[in-house]
């Protein structure tokens, strides 16, 4: 069994690989400076963490899949994530990397608008990979941090690297959205797969046994996190993974109630709702009228 670590602080975290804790809550982190590390560990994350991996020194794994990373690649870690580190026999560990506690954030612009950073949360095959100029911006702002962790402490500090951070992160999502628009070819299949998996999905008697499809059912099903299956979705449809779904249960509801005397509540169940009154609302919602006035108009 791999020994679990619970990295519950920014200390922790320096102590395991042999670095300084300059500041309790935020740290800037140059691995090629470590003098210890774990050669095989399982990291439970009670901080947010961001790395550059300069060169491929080892695997992270989180849940059943390894991270896509090699040279010049981010990956971000959240509270509550569980990786697996495996670290390439008699290899010193090289990356830059930003550990922070959401305490540094909390009541704060950034602590408001962390959700949004969703890249935290993806998972296999979706590491950001950088160009030379974007691997410079990403270490500017790594710099910008450390520069005034080592400025003495006053009523600016705090403001001052939560911008600092803010402004990291901030350019990881245009990195992001310029890797979505890099692979459009790819994701442009994904986009068809999820077409097929829509309409497998109420081909059969599925949405009566699971109920409503959900976005973490179909990124399941094409091996992507439901944060990046979704985020992909936004960007090559304009349409949010859920909105994309309800349009098709709604697309599938017009033809029921058009094509059978069914009524619609029978028409609910068959599509997965647990509620009629769920599915009228959401018909409406979409649709612009409830689902007995559509085919009265039809």
């Amino acid at each position: 069994m791999d020994e679990i670590i619970k990295l519950d602080s920014v200390e922790r975290y320096n102590q395991i690989f042999g670095l300084e804790t300059r500041h309790p809550l935020v740290s800037v982190v140059d691995l090629s400076q470590a003098t210890t590390w774990p050669t095989r560990a399982r990291f439970n994350y009670g901080i947010y963490a961001l790395f550059l991996k300069e060169v491929k020194c080892g695997n992270i794994k989180y849940g059943r899949h390894y991270y896509d990373y090699q040279d010049g690649t981010v990956v971000c870690f959240a509270p509550g994530q569980v990786t697996d580190l495996e670290m390439l026999p008699d290899t010193q560990p090289i990356a830059h990397g930003l550990l922070f506690h959401p305490d540094l954030i909390r009541g704060t612009t950034l602590g408001q608008e962390i959700r949004n950073y969703t890249f935290f949360s993806y998972e296999t095959n979706e590491a950001l990979h950088l160009s030379e100029e974007e691997r410079h911006i990403v270490l500017d702002c790594l710099h910008k941090i450390e520069v005034e962790l080592g400025h003495p402490s006053d009523r600016h500090s705090r403001r001052l690297i939560t911008a600092n951070i803010g402004l990291l992160l901030d350019y990881c999502m245009r990195f992001y959205e310029r890797q979505f628009t890099t692979r459009s070819d790819v994701n442009q299949e994904i986009v068809v797969r999820f077409e097929q998996l829509l309409d497998d999905y109420f081909e059969g008697d599925t949405p009566q046994q699971e109920g409503l499809p959900s976005v973490k059912y179909f990124a399941d099903k094409v091996c992507l996190s439901a944060n990046y299956f979704g985020d992909m979705i936004r960007k090559q449809t304009g349409q949010t993974a859920s909105e994309y779904i309800q349009h098709k249960l709604i697309d599938r509801a017009k033809e029921a109630l058009l094509s059978s005397s069914k009524t619609m509540s029978q028409i609910a169940y068959d599509l997965g709702f647990q509620y009629p009154q769920h599915f009228s609302r959401m018909f409406k919602r979409v649709a612009g009228c409830t689902p007995n006035e559509f085919r009265s108009q039809s």
